[in-house]
């Protein structure tokens, strides 16, 4: 059973989550453990890197090929070159901003934001205000892999709903829960709450950052890397080798979608789908660096 005063330590017992956060730190300790890692760990991280801002791009409508991104140096010639140049901008400076998201998460938020779309824009790194736009979090769809979920099946609410999102909250309340947010992750780190699974907690904080919609647009890579900054703070992926987003492609935005209803119902079995579905996505990021730790192996690299 979980311990400590965290209030999502009760999240980490629901149906399926122990048994995804076991199979996720199995997988992460697998990679870890590669021979490639102890001679090579910083190019895997630089490559897990650029395949996760590939694909964060990509579900954010952006869907290049990996060579075009690490070959293209301009990108900002239309919409998807500058949705694409943002998600590098962010998986590069994500590292820098550890410090920061330990006493500050709504100030690493707006910079991430910024990130995402260029310091020429005039809305970059505030919230939305009131009569603008949330932006769209789904844009494309991805080919889902067969059987994401146990049952074959969605949730009714997502087929009766068509898998649409209910309306982002108002600016007045998003800022509210983000700074309920804020203050769950600060008394996190100032040691009053632990003993939750970072899975846990990076679920819930990229949940509710998709939920919000804080920003004018960007909000699904400004969540994604948000979670991946939980993973490496909070000590699961200290390296920063497992990109989650790569599996959230490879699941597809349909199986994203109505794992994200789940957890905007707010029910125990929607939270659990939600982030047993993080866990699946983590567990093919592991699989991706996997593969690139055997290519370096076998010289390809």
């Amino acid at each position: 059973m979980s311990t400590g005063t965290d209030p999502l330590a009760p999240l980490a017992d629901l149906p399926g989550v122990p048994e995804a956060v076991a199979e996720v730190r199995k997988a992460v300790d697998r990679l870890y453990g590669h021979r490639v890692m102890r001679r090579r760990a910083q190019e895997v991280t630089s490559e897990a890197a650029l395949r996760g801002a590939r694909a964060s791009a990509a579900l954010d409508g952006a869907d290049w090929p990996l060579e075009e991104v690490r070959r293209r140096s301009d990108f900002s010639a239309d919409p998807q070159a500058r949705t694409v140049g943002g998600a590098l901008r962010i998986s590069a400076e994500a590292g820098q901003l550890l410090s920061t998201w330990r006493h500050s998460p709504l100030q690493v938020l707006a910079r991430l934001h910024l990130l995402a779309v260029g310091d020429a824009d005039p809305s970059a790194g505030r919230p939305r205000r009131a009569g603008e736009s949330a932006g769209v979090l789904f844009p494309v769809e991805l080919p889902a892999a067969e059987g994401v979920f146990g049952d074959g099946g969605q949730p009714a609410e997502a087929v009766e709903r068509g898998g649409e999102l209910p309306p982002a909250p108002s600016p007045e309340e998003a800022a509210a829960r983000l700074d309920q947010l804020s203050q769950l992750l600060a008394a996190r780190t100032e040691g009053a709450a632990s003993g939750t699974p970072a899975l846990v907690v990076s679920a819930v904080v990229h949940g509710e950052l998709l939920a919000l919609r804080p920003f004018g647009e960007h909000n699904g890579v400004i969540a994604r890397a948000a979670q991946r900054i939980v993973l490496i703070t909070e000590g699961l992926d200290p390296k920063a080798i497992c990109p989650a987003e790569v599996g959230f492609a490879e699941l597809g935005t349909e199986a994203y979608r109505t794992a994200l209803l789940g957890y905007l119902g707010g029910t125990p079995e929607g939270m659990a789908r939600w982030i047993t579905h993080c866990g699946a996505a983590l567990r093919l990021g592991v699989r991706e660096s996997t593969a690139v730790c055997e290519a370096m192996q076998r010289g390809m690299v």
